[in-house]
């Protein structure tokens, strides 16, 4: 008996999504779109809670940027939909597993780690990966055990874009300011006893090539006790900055100059932290015998390289910034799955139009596909997602329509649920995190917070575990 073509009642279209952050999410909605196939998702995420940047990256005080959640609960709850949290691929389950068990597979891990500056003294003591820190305030398990030293009176923060922004701001605030979010407990202590009042934001090319968005520049003036200080002639452009502005379509970059001109002229407010944006500067050096006491820069000047594009490159002058505290943000990196293709020089799953290629086959592989950040790199905002994740997603429907598709030995959903509930007992559905939210949601209630997060996995499945007894108590 020939089976029939994956998408039908009778034989469900079995799509696996790798990863729960907004990618996967936007991947699963326009899947649940096709009203014509009946498809069956199985979204897996390593960690209990799902959302990925959208809870473990977004700064605390970006409670509205948040509420996207909304929309992946919708996605979330649809009955063809599952979730399998506290699964991790490449320890819980391999890819011959995904292979042997689903139509198609989407992966949707994102980037995970910096790029390296690579440079002298980057390894000292005090010098830190952005990620690690927004991690740590964000209570993400992976980083709950950092430690920084806050009471280092200056810190340079390496980098231009929002990530670089939400840190310098997050340095910069009160306690006041950061005891309404979703802030980790832990974090909103440590951040209360800080003794940082300088923070340089460095960035190696000018104000109309920085990559941060108007509301996260507007948003450092709006701070209670710190002040931005522009110097005027940091903001004067040069002319290949003038032209690029003047035949744009784009005006974010012409917004951010104008705040930034703002900021050169507002003078001293007398706010005891002072946020130093600099531009044209690309640091060469860590300095410090035992630990970061300072950042050589190099100065740079803009060309416009055969491609037309602008870069920095350095000149004969340098400059050495007292600091003690360092955090590189100068792009995401992705970290590669067991037994899936990688491009280890650009942090990526190697693609064509989201198809995965596979280099030594010189050939894509047939049924497997990549969204978001692990897709074309850490670019855009959370809705940029969306588009690419719908791209990816019309080659994944051209090739159900031809055919192209794996043909798993066991597509049903009782035989995957058996293998994972043997591999991870501790797996976490999405009725699991619905529980867990609530139980974060009433430890914020009485402290006027949105949430007080759990940031250890144990912790998590302790929670669980009591949640569900209470509804449970015969334990049948």
């Amino acid at each position: 008996m020939t089976k029939s073509r994956p998408g039908t009642p009778a034989n469900p279209l079995r799509v696996a999504i790798i990863g729960s952050g907004p990618s996967g999410f936007y991947a699963a909605d326009f899947l649940q779109k096709q009203t014509d196939l009946t498809i069956q998702i199985d979204m897996y995420e390593r960690l209990p809670t799902p959302y990925g940047l959208v809870r473990g990256g977004v700064a605390p005080d970006h409670q509205k940027i948040k509420s996207v959640t909304n929309v992946y609960e919708k996605i979330a709850v649809d009955e063809n939909f599952r979730f399998y949290g506290n699964v991790e691929v490449g320890r819980d389950v391999m890819r011959a597993d995904l292979l042997r068990h689903y139509h198609a597979i989407i992966y949707a891990i994102g980037t995970r780690t910096d790029r390296r500056m690579g440079i002298p003294g980057e390894d000292l003591p005090g010098s830190h990966a952005a990620t690690e820190f927004v991690g740590w305030y964000n209570a993400h398990p992976d980083f709950r055990d950092c430690e920084f030293d806050l009471s280092q009176e200056r810190v340079a923060v390496i980098g231009n874009g929002n990530v670089a922004m939400d840190v310098a701001r997050i340095l910069a605030s009160t306690y006041e300011e950061l005891a309404t979010t979703d802030i980790a407990d832990y974090a909103l202590e440590a951040l209360a006893k800080s003794r940082v009042r300088e923070i340089y934001v460095l960035g190696r090319r000018g104000p109309a090539q920085a990559a941060f968005t108007n509301p996260e520049i507007r948003e450092l003036g709006e701070l209670r006790e710190a002040e931005v200080i522009v110097r005027p002639e940091d903001v004067e452009l040069d002319p290949l900055s003038a032209e690029a502005l003047a035949t744009s379509s784009d005006r974010t970059a012409e917004r951010n100059v104008q705040v930034l001109m703002r900021y050169s002229t507002q003078g001293d407010l007398g706010k005891p932290r002072k946020i130093y944006m600099r531009f044209f500067v690309s640091p060469v050096e860590i300095l410090g015998d035992e630990r970061v006491e300072a950042i050589r820069v190099v100065k740079n000047k803009l060309v416009r390289a055969e491609d037309g594009s602008l870069r920095a490159v350095p000149t004969d002058e340098y400059e050495t910034i007292p600091v003690g505290l360092v955090f590189r943000s100068i792009g995401y990196m992705g970290v590669a799955l067991p037994d899936v293709p990688f491009d280890e020089r650009r942090g990526i799953i190697p693609n064509i139009d989201g198809r995965v290629f596979d280099p030594q086959r010189m050939d894509t592989l047939v049924g497997e596909y990549v969204v978001g950040w692990i897709k074309r790199g850490p670019s855009g905002i959370i809705g940029t997602n969306k588009p690419d994740a719908q791209a990816t997603v019309m080659r994944l429907l051209d090739d159900v329509r031809s055919g192209r598709l794996i043909d798993p030995e066991a597509p049903d959903r009782e035989s995957v649920e058996q293998l994972l509930r043997e591999r991870q007992p501790d797996l976490v559905t999405f009725d699991d995190w619905q529980l867990l939210d609530m139980a974060e949601r009433e430890r914020g209630q009485p402290l006027g917070r949105p949430r007080v997060k759990y940031s250890q996995v144990h912790e998590m499945l302790a929670v669980l575990t009591e949640r569900k007894g209470h509804l449970n108590p015969s334990g049948d």
